[in-house]
């Protein structure tokens, strides 16, 4: 079972997402990042391989689309926050987009 991260886990494992873009929502304890695309066929092609991911690991993102705007929050209901899964989720796709 995953569990909320601990407090030693935020400090050394947030700053560096949140220096590549995402924000930490700390009512909801959730990630979010705005990824823009050159048009709609990239923005669909990242969502593909992200959502291969997330299936591969059952944690699945809060995600939209329009046009070439894919909007992305991370977050663990079954813990009530973020977890090393939503962190490992947030890192692959922005390594997806490169």
């Amino acid at each position: 079972m995953t569990e909320k991260l601990t407090q030693p886990e935020r400090d050394s494992d947030l700053p560096t997402l949140l220096d590549n873009g995402w924000t930490h929502d700390a009512d909801r304890d959730a990630i979010a990042k705005t990824f823009e695309f050159g048009n709609f066929i990239d923005a669909f092609g990242f969502m593909t391989r992200a959502a291969i991911w997330a299936e591969k690991w059952n944690h699945h993102p809060e995600w939209s689309n329009v046009y070439k705007t894919v909007e992305v929050t991370l977050t663990t209901h079954d813990v009530g926050g973020l977890s090393t899964l939503d962190l490992k989720l947030a890192r692959k796709m922005d390594q997806l987009i490169g």
